[in-house]
């Protein structure tokens, strides 16, 4: 099988059902948005020396496909797998178990520290961004409630795990003040 098939270089591509639609559509922008922080957390594994947070990252990798292919299968098709609360759960419990291993938050923290997680960090802006291009195909057609809760829910996981890299690194959280004018 070939990498490319042509049928895309009008500037089209097809969904899962076999509608086809412009590749600046909000549908694609989205699951692109979520492929890309699939992407992001390839790169944060590969820095990553935890190898608690590294399964974890496997994890919610291949839950990133499912919900990459969920977004892309339009009503009234549905898709085979879908994100549900048992993986918001998960995702839950991972928090709690990195948030409690971590000093409290009192301040707002910068993106910083070892370079484990800074790549966590960055995949999380990622993540954000993956989020709002899915609120945003909300607006427009139907998208599961659980979709947008497990990207929010991610992100919050990755905000703990570049914490707790830098905690098991011995280097404190990168505190942000205010610029002085």
């Amino acid at each position: 099988m070939k990498l490319y098939t042509k049928t895309g270089d009008d500037g089209s591509t097809g969904l899962i059902g076999a509608t086809r639609v412009a590749k600046c559509d909000p549908r694609v922008a989205a699951y692109g948005d979520v492929d890309e922080t699939n992407a992001a957390l390839g790169v944060a594994l590969s820095a990553c020396v935890n190898e608690d947070v590294a399964e974890a990252l496997r994890s919610i990798q291949s839950e990133l496909f499912v919900l990459g292919c969920e977004l892309a299968t339009p009503p009234p098709n549905e898709p085979s797998q879908q994100i549900e609360r048992i993986h918001i759960e998960r995702l839950e419990r991972w928090i709690d178990t990195a948030s409690s291993a971590t000093p409290p938050l009192h301040n707002f923290v910068l993106p910083g520290g070892c370079e484990e997680a800074v790549r966590v960090h960055l995949a999380r802006t990622v993540c954000r961004r993956a989020e709002r291009s899915v609120v945003l195909l909300a607006g427009s057609t139907k998208v599961r409630m659980e979709a947008i809760v497990y990207l929010n829910r991610l992100s919050d996981l990755l905000f703990a795990f570049a914490r707790l890299a830098n905690h098991r690194a011995g280097l404190p959280d990168v505190i942000w003040s205010a610029p002085k004018a």
